[in-house]
């Protein structure tokens, strides 16, 4: 009896200890030039071990956009993804991971109807190293530097204008707890995105390393109460240098995560 009281007790102490230390948002891709899109994952977390120091998380999500003349976000399908990432607190305040990502993109047309030209892939591997401020009992600042490589393919893995590119993510993100009750928490939050692509062609060629975007954020998160599942809806607008959207005001999501919180389990 004793031993399974306490069992309880350290389940419940492991969902709790988790939404803490791994308490990310899936931010949502760019989707390209549009107007709107739509952005929905699905995350199972789980605890590695029994400190709470590792945490994996995996999630499947899809993305539809509008076209670039409207604001029908379900228009379009955008994107697919499967990605995994694994967490590591190393030390007080510092956190780095890993991740393998798989996506799959229609491209489209650049003008009316906007029909579909093909479906590029890309594989992905990217490192990520962050340092996290307390700033009081209720705000944290969080600053993240993300190195990624990425491949592209055709549908039938033949080669795309882009070989591969080697891109640099630097994100601060400041999280505001609303309530102890189900975890309610705000986050807001920037990254500038730089990048330096190999192009397949006649000629192969280097693009030079730059700025090429920026990615704002808001998001509301909470715990569904007496469950295992956390919810997180945001905004994010996509400022991408050089674009038609950018004299709009960028691009403009919305976000839905259902994410599962498995605790450590031998």
């Amino acid at each position: 009896m004793m031993f399974c009281i306490k069992k309880v007790l350290a389940t419940l102490f492991l969902i709790g200890f988790t939404g803490n230390i791994l308490r990310a948002q899936i931010s949502p891709p760019g989707l390209g030039d549009t107007k709107t899109a739509l952005w929905t994952a699905f995350g199972i977390k789980r605890q590695l071990d029994s400190l709470g120091k590792k945490q994996a998380l995996s999630y499947i999500a899809i993305g539809r956009k509008s076209n670039p003349d409207d604001y029908n976000a379900l228009s379009k399908q955008a994107i697919f993804v499967l990605n995994h990432e694994v967490y590591h607190s190393f030390a007080p305040h510092q956190q780095y991971s890993y991740a393998v990502s798989y996506r799959r993109q229609p491209q489209y047309e650049g003008s009316t109807p906007y029909e579909k030209e093909n479906t590029e892939q890309e594989f992905r591997i990217y490192g990520r190293y962050a340092y996290t401020f307390d700033l009081g009992k209720k705000w944290k600042l969080k600053n993240t530097v993300r190195q990624e490589f990425r491949k592209f393919f055709a549908a039938d893995f033949s080669k795309v204008e882009e070989d591969f590119q080697l891109r640099t993510r630097i994100k601060s993100q400041l999280t505001y707890t609303v309530s102890p009750k189900n975890n309610q928490k705000l986050a807001v939050s920037a990254e500038a995105l730089f990048s330096l692509s190999h192009l397949n062609g006649p000629d192969t060629q280097w693009e030079s390393f730059g700025y090429r975007e920026m990615r704002i954020t808001a998001y509301y998160m909470f715990d569904i109460p007496h469950s295992p599942f956390t919810v997180d809806i945001g905004y994010m607008n996509n400022l991408i240098k050089d674009s038609r959207s950018i004299h709009r005001g960028g691009v403009h999501y919305v976000a839905v995560d259902l994410i599962w919180n498995i605790p450590f389990s031998r």
